[in-house]
């Protein structure tokens, strides 16, 4: 079990890298401004380049003057947490840089240290390796990895065991940065925190469920990585069945690391394989070509990446999950690129009255839904019947009306974090609720890979849709033979 101390020092591998400069930088000036960074806290960022320290403070200056809102801005704030940050280049393979950067790591180091390796995960292990050379591992200290771990289930095994070999896995945080945002964690407390929906949540009560993770960018300058890994490794494996996690999961005993790490895993190991002999009537895999996405005009995704390629873009799922409170509801997994609009959410319809006392008088009764938005904005949605107004000479009349929480309006004194604010208080405190575990990931691995062997066994290639639309119309087909229609 961990027994940390709030740490005191940050060393950010990868740190003149976009994700640092566009969302950690940025994160750590939030916590800073509003004085959750430890009083000693210092900030050392390292990476290939030569840059001096008043080099590397002008570069994170000016991420800071691009990335914060003028109305969050405080000259006072980012001079001081400028004065925090330390820069110290080193490179993999270069072993006296390596022990120049080990040299200042124990001199800033005055209690605990966090490591974020904003890297690409093939230097997981290396990283880890040359920190336990120099004693940097043990006591007092926690790594962060950026999730995708690994390409498949044996790359993530190796990464997994490569790091296990210098860090303790308490020590060991997996970042999905979607655990950071505040309507998946919001998610918890809407379920576990009123005893309105705990009772309905379950296979009696609920017909379906719809996760829905939608983009409409398309490679943003992520062409050689995408390209590589495809929507069902970047979005399905990383965040959509951390999603499934969190909606289906059990109560655990409290908010704890362990115990709410425990109900993800049940999921997870209660989810239908999907294989050879179901990829065909179970999945959809897309990619997109050129159309138009608000209105103006983008090209396909050969056309963006420069070749033919076989990557999906788009990924539609029919997921089962084999225990007794879901057994027999579908969840409906869809997320993709070059989409209508940007959106995640979660929609549970309900089962339908048992009996409708309305039929005779003409009035139709539709199935209540919860509609859980997590992005753009955060929102909460309940559909329900009502009685639209009026004499009803001619027969009564219903309307579906949603009693709508809209949390930025609620809470718009509180300003909006970004995740990584969250996820790196926590690590500084040592606390991996919001972080993922080995066997989470190695489980979500293992599902996506059958799904992936299934895909290459059919050689079929991703089915075509314009840029702009819901995916290919086999996602539709998904949905519709059972019934159902995808939310839009």
């Amino acid at each position: 079990m961990l027994h940390a101390q709030p740490a005191n020092l940050m060393v950010i591998f990868g740190a003149t890298g976009d994700l640092a400069q566009r969302m950690l930088l940025p994160s750590l000036y939030g916590l800073h401004r509003d004085g959750y960074l430890p009083k000693n806290f210092r900030i050392l960022g390292t990476a290939r380049s030569e840059l001096d320290e008043d080099g590397f403070r002008a570069l994170v200056a000016a991420s800071l003057e691009q990335r914060i809102a003028v109305e969050d801005r405080d000259s006072a704030a980012i001079a001081d947490l400028l004065s925090r940050i330390c820069y110290q280049p080193a490179a993999l393979g270069d072993e006296p840089s390596f022990e120049a950067l080990a040299r200042r790591i124990k001199s800033l180091r005055d209690g605990d240290v966090v490591f974020h390796l904003s890297t690409s995960p093939k230097f997981y292990v290396s990283i880890c390796e040359a920190l336990g050379r120099h004693g940097l591992n043990g006591e007092g200290t926690r790594v962060l990895l950026e999730k995708p771990i690994g390409h498949n289930f044996g790359e993530s095994v190796d990464v997994n065991e490569g790091v296990g070999r210098v860090f303790d896995e308490d020590r060991v945080f997996r970042v999905d940065h979607y655990l950071g945002k505040e309507g998946v964690q919001n998610l918890l407390a809407l379920r576990f925190g009123n005893a309105l929906f705990e009772p309905l949540w379950n296979s009696r009560h609920i017909e379906q469920v719809q996760i829905t993770v939608a983009e409409t960018v398309g490679l943003e300058g992520r062409a050689d990585y995408y390209d590589g890994s495809g929507a069902m490794r970047d979005m399905v494996q990383n965040h959509l069945l951390q999603l499934v996690c969190l909606t289906a999961m059990e109560p655990p005993s409290q908010f704890d690391p362990s115990a709410v790490r425990n109900e993800k895993i049940k999921v997870l190991r209660s989810l239908r394989g999907i294989g050879r002999e179901e990829v065909a009537s179970h999945s959809v895999a897309g990619q997109y070509v050129s159309g138009a996405v608000g209105g103006v005009a983008v090209p396909g995704y050969a056309e963006e990446l420069g070749r033919s390629s076989s990557t999906e873009t788009f990924v539609a799922l029919r997921a089962h999950i084999d225990n007794w409170r879901w057994s027999g509801v579908p969840f409906y997994l869809r997320t993709g690129k070059r989409l209508p609009r940007r959106c995640t959410e979660i929609y549970l319809q309900f089962r339908a009255v048992p009996h409708s006392i309305f039929a005779n008088a003409g009035a139709s009764v539709e199935q209540n839904a919860l509609v859980i938005r997590l992005q753009p904005e955060e929102r909460i949605e309940l559909f329900m019947m009502n009685k639209t107004p009026g004499l009803d000479r001619s027969g009564i009349k219903l309307s579906q009306v949603a009693l709508d929480l809209d949390l930025h309006q609620e809470f718009a004194h509180h300003r909006k974090r970004l995740a990584y604010e969250r996820l790196y208080l926590d690590a500084i405190e040592g606390n991996g609720t919001l972080f993922v575990r080995r066997d989470e990931v190695e489980a979500a691995w293992h599902w996506v890979d059958d799904i992936l062997d299934g895909w290459q066994h059919r050689g079929a290639a991703p089915k075509s849709y314009p840029a702009g639309t819901w995916g290919p119309n086999a996602a539709f087909s998904l949905t519709d033979r059972h019934g159902h229609t995808w939310r839009e």
